[in-house]
């Protein structure tokens, strides 16, 4: 896989949420992929990385200076992104489409 190519990578967070906020964070992380989001609807991850009371959370990771910087949004809350800085959407839109 050619990170340069790769500007983003989605997972959306399912039982195995530690692969999401760890293993996949750090891997993506030493290829160089610009912006990982995290996107946790029914708030699984665990306490160190959505907080409490957990809740539904929308992480995005921005790579800078070879490490990522993490940000959670939640709510109605606007999502701010690098790669899409006009981007206007919440987590709760996200969270409530069909």
């Amino acid at each position: 896989m050619n990170s340069q190519s790769i500007k983003l990578v989605i997972e959306v967070v399912s039982s195995n949420w530690s692969d999401d906020y760890a293993l996949k964070l750090d891997a993506y992380e030493i290829m160089g992929i610009k912006e990982y989001w995290i996107v946790d609807y029914l708030g699984l991850g665990g306490r160190k990385f959505i907080g409490y009371p957990k809740q539904p959370t929308f992480t995005v990771n921005i790579l800078e200076n070879g490490e990522y910087k993490s940000t959670q949004f939640k709510d109605k809350q606007l999502i701010q992104s690098s790669i899409f800085p006009e981007l206007k959407l919440t987590v709760e839109q996200i969270f409530l489409a069909e």
